[in-house]
């Protein structure tokens, strides 16, 4: 049988537990102690009280810290699978680092950062649109603009949904600082804290997050790779839990490529609005298809407003323009709200010269662009960790967005590989931080947006040979 570095304390603390020793609300060491004592890393010590929390023996307190639980003794249905429905407190280490750059000049090749890479930006475009809107707007731009966006941008921003089925109300749409401030948002406007949600597994450590700060719990459904989102554990789970919302993302989802088809996404809207909970709809990879037609949203298909629906520019244009929307359905009044508490407005200047590209043809055209170089890095993403990788690796096939999910032969010594991997100068995602638990330990993430130089096609081909 398997071990794990944290049985180290894990097995100590169970038999107290077990033994009436510790009884139920003792408090536990802190994590940071176990650290020390035991000499573990941070995410060890974690995931053995993860493992706790599972067994029912320990329950986390948020800025707190962790407890024998008041429910140990009780009568729980017992956890029989990793896929059993499990509402965990939402305490994550922060895995900032793994997905961000270090700007170490060129030293590292990263392929850790959702973002296009500089060539890939549209730099002329947008600094010529951006220079015109300031000799044009002059001194207004430094003045506030209306609290829930731009007029205009709004209804450029609608007629373009209607091109993709997706009816937009101009009283229900914020114009927001990027994607994330429409998710933390569109949270806040329907949950409390402690409420359960249900969220996508794997799932963006930034979604995460923001479900960390509002003290969330959380159930994760698992992504299957042949048919997305499991939609029938989410009823297994909303039978059993109050589920507030329900946050995924439908169309190339990050880090699988994975897109639900129409039937799926209608499957999934029956089954929130059986329950009555909100949707919360990610669809900042919609414009990014690798062929066919843009995919339709989960909106395009609800009536009942129990949809919100948020996207933004930062990766279709430039990660620096920071300026996203919100589709706030039923929920608009609590929305406009909370938006209003986090600033008033969103820069004039983006407002503006998001507007005019959206205006002209000008943003379709660095579309067609940007989806064609999306996709040949993603074949020769796809043909560089086949080549190099050992037998056993297995990895996704985007159809759209920018990364791939790699998983490694279950031999593989991931904490040796990624510390290999920082020697040569490489870093991809590590899987662990796309779940609050440990359930992507051989798991990481490629991200494919950015230009290949020869330096970067050779760190593939170094990363692949340190296991083999």
């Amino acid at each position: 049988m398997k071990s794990y570095k944290f049985e180290i304390f894990t097995s100590p603390l169970e038999k107290n537990i077990r033994e009436g020793i510790y009884k139920p609300g003792h408090k536990l060491p802190s994590v940071r102690e176990l650290k020390d004592k035991y000499q573990l890393s941070t995410s060890s010590v974690q995931n053995g009280y993860e493992y706790l929390i599972i067994q029912g023996l320990v329950e986390s307190v948020p800025k707190s810290g962790y407890y024998v639980s008041r429910q140990f003794g009780k009568s729980q249905e017992s956890i029989k699978t990793s896929h059993t429905p499990i509402i965990r407190d939402a305490l994550f280490e922060n895995n900032l680092a793994s997905i961000t750059s270090l700007r170490k000049g060129r030293k590292l090749s990263e392929f850790n950062v959702t973002t296009p890479g500089d060539l890939l930006v549209p730099q002329k475009l947008i600094l010529r649109t951006m220079q015109q809107v300031i000799r044009e707007q002059g001194a207004s731009l430094l003045r506030y603009y209306p609290s829930n966006g731009l007029p205009d941008l709004k209804e450029n921003i609608i007629k373009r949904a209607a091109g993709y089925k997706t009816i937009l109300n101009p009283d229900e749409l914020l114009i927001t600082d990027g994607a994330l401030q429409a998710l933390y948002i569109a949270l806040a406007s329907v949950c409390s804290a402690g409420d359960v949600v249900a969220v996508e597994s794997p799932c963006i450590f930034s979604m995460l997050e923001v479900i960390r700060v509002l003290n969330l719990k959380v159930i994760e459904i698992p992504i299957d790779r042949e048919n997305g989102f499991d939609i029938d554990f989410l009823k297994k789970a909303c039978a059993k839990n109050k589920i507030r919302a329900v946050l995924l993302t439908p169309n190339f989802h990050n880090p699988t490529g994975i897109s639900l088809t129409d039937e799926k996404k209608r499957a999934l809207l029956s089954v929130v609005q059986d329950y009555e909970i909100t949707l919360i709809e990610n669809d900042i990879y919609g414009d990014l298809h690798f062929s066919g037609i843009r995919p339709t949203t989960i909106k395009s298909f609800d009536d009942s407003g129990l949809v919100m629906t948020y996207s933004s520019y930062a990766k279709t244009l430039a990660p620096g323009i920071r300026l996203g929307w919100l589709s706030a359905g039923k929920f608009v009044q609590r929305a406009e709200q909370i938006k209003f508490s986090l600033g008033s407005t969103v820069s004039p200047i983006y407002q503006e010269t998001v507007n005019r590209l959206l205006s002209t043809s000008s943003y379709d055209r660095h579309l067609i662009a940007f989806r064609k170089q999306l996709k040949k890095n993603s074949d020769f993403t796809l043909d560089l960790l086949n080549e190099n990788f050992p037998d056993g690796t297995s990895m996704t096939v985007p159809t759209g967005g920018y990364s791939i999910w790699v998983k490694m032969p279950d031999t593989t010594d991931m904490d040796n590989f990624y510390a290999q991997c920082e020697k040569i100068g490489v870093r991809f995602t590590p899987g662990y931080t796309f779940s609050f638990s440990d359930t992507f330990p051989n798991y990481f993430r490629v991200v494919f947006a950015d230009t290949y130089t020869p330096k970067r096609i050779e760190a593939i081909k170094q990363a692949g040979q340190l296991t083999r």
